[in-house]
């Protein structure tokens, strides 16, 4: 089986992409960003006069959380769990939690106040609560009078 086999082009075709155009290829950005999201479970309650996100962030400060909203109406919360710094002497046998950012983008309803949004992260659990603007008063009859001519 020598360089010019099917399976060595197959393979090599596979491995070498450089001649590919990546116009369409997602950015690197886009990429992170979507793993992020993808690992960060969420819950969402609604309440009478409220919203309520509900997320796990164990171990991290307040410090490396973000509460913001974009373009009026989407909530993000994100932020970055960083490794332990390590110490001499000390290697790790094992490593399974996660770090690395983490993002979360939630399009609030129409009746979101986004001007009272509260956020707490007590025993490793975020809460952030988006309070509801009260309903519109029904608009009342109008009555014209009539005049007779």
């Amino acid at each position: 089986m020598g360089f010019d086999s099917p399976l060595f082009q197959a393979f090599n075709h596979l491995v070498d992409d450089s001649d590919k155009s990546t116009t369409n290829a997602p950015t690197q950005t886009y990429v992170r960003d979507a793993k992020a999201m993808a690992t960060t479970p969420a819950d969402v309650k609604e309440y009478q006069n409220s919203y309520v996100f509900v997320i796990d962030m164990p171990g991290l400060k307040s410090g490396e959380i973000q509460v913001q909203v974009e373009d009026d109406n989407v909530l993000v919360i994100s932020g970055e769990r960083k490794r332990d710094e390590e110490k001499e002497g000390v290697k790790y046998v094992r490593m399974e939690r996660r770090i690395g950012k983490f993002m979360r983008k939630f399009v609030l309803p129409e009746n979101a106040n986004t001007e009272a949004i509260s956020a707490l992260c007590q025993d490793g659990v975020l809460t952030v609560t988006v309070q509801k603007l009260p309903p519109p008063e029904p608009k009342k009859a109008k009555t014209i009078e009539v005049k007779v001519a």
